[in-house]
């Protein structure tokens, strides 16, 4: 009786998968609508419907940074019907700050592609002294903390990628964390700070218009979109290339067949011309990397935001 219960369960779950997707799959955001990773989530969604088949929906479920959608993705069923859309934060910063998660982002997720990236820019306003890196670094290694660089928020992108430029340059500054990239862009505008490292689609718009300057940008090679800025890398800093990146995972134990399937359509989506012409316009760079290349990456980052975090001894508040 017991080997037919067997039998009969695994014929059931081998059923499922083939028959997958026969209802609604749930592409969970752990962010409000109108972000980076809504947008990727929302971008995908009609080209891995044309290629699945079945319904992809988009829910957003935003709070503590992300966390809230994190701990509910965790928590679902690893049956392929809900798949996590979620950036880098999750991930690999808020573990490092927040306590109790509901979640081990090391051990409670599939982790499928990372579908995209985008360097930080360095930037200051038109009218700030400021013309190169050189200069910034000269200023702060005259003036310890007295330059203000603006971020989102405490624990974000734009904030640890300052701390970790400070840390490979042996220079100081003051922070000034906003709630939110709206109000930081502000000020920046408005020569209330000096600086930011902000994500290249967020200040494209007012470096293209001559209301910033950027004088560096973060990746590994200089940005298609602002050619003519060079890397940190080619100005002598090391160690502080930094992307953003949004990424596809599930709740851990995922079939193996349903993930196959799902980064095939993924990775389709990503390069299809329309929706590859679209991202690459708003600053990201694909990326599509192999499940196991992610995982490889997933610890790699985990790691090194860890590092960054406990010597700058940064918190959430």
């Amino acid at each position: 009786m017991k080997k037919l219960l067997c039998a009969l369960a695994t014929t059931l779950a081998v059923g499922s998968a083939l028959a997958w997707p026969d209802k609604p799959v749930t592409l969970l955001v752990p962010f409000p609508p109108g972000g980076s990773t809504d947008l990727i989530a929302r971008s995908l969604a009609p080209k891995l419907q044309e290629k699945l088949g079945g319904t992809f929906l988009v829910e957003n479920k935003a709070g503590a940074g992300g966390t809230v959608g994190a701990t509910a993705a965790k928590r679902s069923a690893p049956d392929g019907y809900t798949v996590f859309v979620t950036s880098l934060g999750p991930l690999v910063i808020g573990p490092h700050l927040l306590k109790n998660l509901g979640y081990d982002p090391l051990k409670d997720f599939d982790y499928i592609t990372v579908a995209v990236q985008a360097p930080n820019v360095l930037a200051v306003p038109a009218a700030s002294p400021h013309k190169t890196l050189a200069d910034v670094l000269a200023y702060q290694k005259a003036n310890p903390g007295k330059m203000t660089f603006a971020s989102a928020g405490n624990g974000t992108s734009d904030h640890l990628t300052a701390e970790l430029f400070w840390q490979q340059t042996g220079t100081t500054a003051s922070h000034i964390p906003y709630k939110g990239g709206a109000p930081a862009m502000t000020d920046l505008l408005g020569g209330q700070v000096d600086a930011t490292f902000m994500n290249i689609n967020t200040g494209l718009a007012n470096i293209k218009a001559g209301k910033l300057r950027a004088l560096a940008v973060t990746g590994t090679k200089r940005s298609p979109l602002l050619p003519e800025v060079p890397t940190l890398e080619e100005l002598g800093v090391k160690g502080a290339t930094v992307y953003s990146w949004q990424a596809f995972a599930a709740p851990k134990g995922l079939p193996a067949d349903l993930k196959a399937k799902l980064y095939d359509a993924i990775v389709a989506g990503l390069n299809d011309p329309a929706i590859k012409a679209k991202l690459l316009e708003l600053g990201f760079e694909i990326v599509g990397n192999t499940p196991e290349q992610f995982t490889a990456y997933q610890a790699s980052e985990f790691a090194r935001w860890k590092k960054v975090i406990e010597v700058g001894k940064i918190t959430a508040d």
